[in-house]
């Protein structure tokens, strides 16, 4: 579904990604984890248009999308949520859904002026609240709910959006013990549903509870991948999070 084929990138003279290459099959969970600076934040905005790599291209279901903006990629079928979510935030959390449910009638704003029935596109967007357990909230305004409200909106957006496949930038951060449980629980239902998922995340534990396989990135450079205990148990695996002495 995915493949990266030599990435790179620099930011003067760092090499904050270097010819990292890597693939992700349809129905996978993948799970993209290193220490912290290694990369993997800048290698996801890579493979999701938000940053052009120096060399290296990738392909999403065999389109060419290396040079290919964000908004277009996701309209394939590739959709990326950050970690930081930013949701309107005076709006209803019923409301934000329906304005990525209903994205086809506002991105060229003739259709919007001629198409002002959204009633479809709220169906979609209670439909999408329910799905992440947070449609007793639907009225709600989006500053009003507590931080575990807003990453399920995130995600209830990308759905809309009818993804194939979902990249996810830290989606536990900030999340207690229980709220990043539940949360882990949610994408390995999604998962099992069908839909492609590529996490990243420091939360090792969800992580290896959930991913059936795992990518590790070390100083801009891939590791490791394969197996997820197999891949924790590698010395250089353990060295590039512990450090030598511990190791």
């Amino acid at each position: 579904m995915l493949e990266a084929r030599g990435l790179t990138i620099r930011f003067g003279g760092m090499t904050a990604v270097n010819n990292v290459s890597l693939s992700v099959a349809q129905g996978e969970l993948v799970g993209l984890v290193g220490p912290n600076g290694a990369g993997k934040t800048t290698l996801l905005r890579l493979l999701t248009g938000v940053l052009a790599p120096h060399a290296g291209a990738v392909h999403f279901e065999n389109h060419d999308v290396t040079r290919m903006p964000i908004h277009r990629r996701a309209r394939l079928g590739c959709v990326l949520t950050h970690q930081i979510v930013r949701p309107f935030r005076e709006m209803t959390l019923l409301d934000n859904v329906t304005l990525a449910a209903g994205h086809d009638l506002t991105r060229r704003p003739w259709v919007a002026l001629a198409k002002v029935d959204a009633s479809r596109a709220r169906e979609r967007a209670y439909e999408g609240l329910r799905s992440v357990g947070i449609a007793d909230a639907a009225d709600k305004a989006a500053r009003s709910v507590p931080l575990g409200y807003l990453k399920r909106l995130q995600v209830a957006m990308a759905l809309a959006l009818q993804p194939r496949l979902l990249l996810l930038d830290e989606p536990l951060a900030g999340l207690n013990y229980h709220e990043a449980e539940r949360f882990s629980d949610l994408l390995q239902g999604l998962n099992s549903d069908g839909l492609t998922l590529l996490l990243v995340e420091h939360n090792l534990g969800e992580v290896l509870r959930i991913a059936k396989r795992l990518l590790v990135l070390d100083a801009g450079q891939l590791l490791a991948h394969g197996d997820p205990s197999e891949v924790m148990a590698r010395p250089d695996v353990r060295r590039a999070y512990l450090g030598e002495a511990h190791a």
